[in-house]
């Protein structure tokens, strides 16, 4: 909670000020596309991770897919720190 406080306090902070440059809209949009697939990856893990381990439960293998999902999920985190960041950067 405090680090999307403090993201959000990050455009105060720099001088983001004057116009944007021409083509900063196709920057968005690409930033949008590559959050959205990056999101869609992440979800798709977990739910490989999940059946995954589903199946390896009745072989014994559940540990290995436990650190599988782990994996997935830290790096769900870091995906959604940084939309966070460049949400706040962009203004969003």
């Amino acid at each position: 909670m405090m680090l999307a406080h403090l993201i959000s306090e990050v455009p105060s902070l720099l001088p983001l000020g004057g116009e944007r440059p021409p083509g900063a809209e196709k920057l968005d949009l690409v930033i949008d596309w590559v959050r959205w697939i990056a999101f869609t990856i992440c979800v798709l893990g977990i739910l490989i991770a999940g059946a995954m381990m589903a199946v390896g439960q009745r072989r014994g293998e559940g540990g290995e897919h436990a650190a599988r999902l782990g994996w997935v999920l830290a790096a769900c985190i870091v995906i959604g720190s940084a939309s966070l960041l460049v949400g706040a950067l962009q203004g969003n």
